[in-house]
């Protein structure tokens, strides 16, 4: 990983601005598509944040409330530059989608009922899912290359009542919280081993 020159500030501040307005504006599909997208640039290319400390934000940025490309731009951008890279990659973030939605509101109509609007919109949707699929490989081979079977444990659990029982995505976060919260507290204090 790369530090960051403190006194290059303005310059990471104004590349997590044009990041998060490129992303924001090429992603179709989802928050869940802009997380592969935001490990590709910050971990990949600009080599800023590792990979597990990627997968950690991702997680926060899963579990809090709002949109998870904002709650994404916000916990990279805090860890990058703290506040002011908070307002910076949440601007970028926003102005794409407030800039379509504005043109496609007025719009509106002319855009339902076109079929060729229609079939790119199809054409989008089978490129999500493939997106969505890698996204769950990216994070899934980070939880496997960590070798802490409790985790694989965790996420094959976590999986299989999602799909299988149709538990509230929100009811399995707490659970697994709580979990790690009295995992880390059990490790800190010595009550049993890693």
């Amino acid at each position: 990983m790369r530090e960051l020159d403190p006194n290059n500030k303005k310059h990471v501040l104004f590349t997590l601005f044009f990041a998060t307005l490129y992303l924001s504006t090429f992603t179709f599909g989802g928050g869940y598509v802009i997380v592969t997208l935001l490990k590709d640039k910050f971990v990949d290319h600009y080599h800023w944040i590792d990979e597990e400390e990627m997968l950690d934000l991702v997680a926060i940025a899963q579990s809090s409330p709002g949109a998870i490309a904002v709650n994404g731009a916000i916990v990279v951008g805090y860890k990058l530059c703290g506040i002011p890279g908070v307002f910076v990659s949440v601007l970028g973030a926003i102005l794409p989608p407030m800039v379509i939605l504005s043109v496609i509101s007025l719009f509106y109509q002319a855009f339902s009922t076109n079929p060729y609007i229609s079939a790119v919109l199809s054409g989008m949707s089978a490129g999500v899912g493939a997106v969505i699929a890698s996204v769950v490989w990216d994070m899934g081979s980070g939880v496997v290359k960590t070798h802490d079977w409790i985790n694989m444990v965790i996420m094959v659990i976590s999986f299989c009542i999602s799909y299988f029982l149709n538990v509230n995505v929100v009811i399995i976060i707490i659970a697994v919280a709580v979990f790690g919260l009295i995992r880390t507290l059990g490790n800190e204090k010595g009550w049993w081993k890693k």
